[in-house]
């Protein structure tokens, strides 16, 4: 069960990534260029919000699944899949909760549109630093899926 949990946690990453750029920077253009908050926009911007939390529960899953194999790791790897990758993904996650959350309360278009995209875009340059990729020492040997 773990490889097939593994596999969709690792294909959904790509979902969670793009929904969460794509409303960070729509609703910066829409900052920007003043524009009413598009139907579309919005739903890019939940979308995002459940994307990270399916990311999250199979993540919670994994993780509490594999805890006694940190024991056998060392160094560098056990510190990133023990503490950085788990925390970073949390706190990205919780930013993007936190954007669509306030957005919604929030009563000008303006500041709803500020704060996703501030919200998201932090939100997505933690994801991003927080991913195993193939090319960082502790996700070399993982493959890009």
């Amino acid at each position: 069960m773990t490889p097939v949990l593994d596999f969709f946690h690792s294909l959904l990453r790509y979902g969670v990534l793009l929904f969460v750029l794509a409303g960070g920077v729509l609703a910066l253009k829409g900052l920007v260029l003043r524009s009413p908050i598009l139907i579309y926009e919005r739903q890019v911007a939940i979308i995002a919000v459940v994307l990270c939390h399916v990311q999250l529960a199979l993540g919670l899953i994994l993780y509490a699944t594999r805890f006694e194999a940190f024991q056998f790791m060392s160094g560098e790897h056990q510190r990133f899949w023990k503490y950085e990758h788990i925390g970073s993904m949390i706190i990205a996650i919780t930013l993007v909760t936190l954007g669509r959350v306030l957005a919604k309360r929030a009563k000008l278009e303006s500041r709803k549109q500020l704060l996703v995209a501030v919200f998201y875009l932090l939100g997505f340059v933690l994801m991003m630093a927080a991913i195993p990729w193939p090319f960082r020492s502790v996700g070399h040997d993982l493959g890009w899926l």
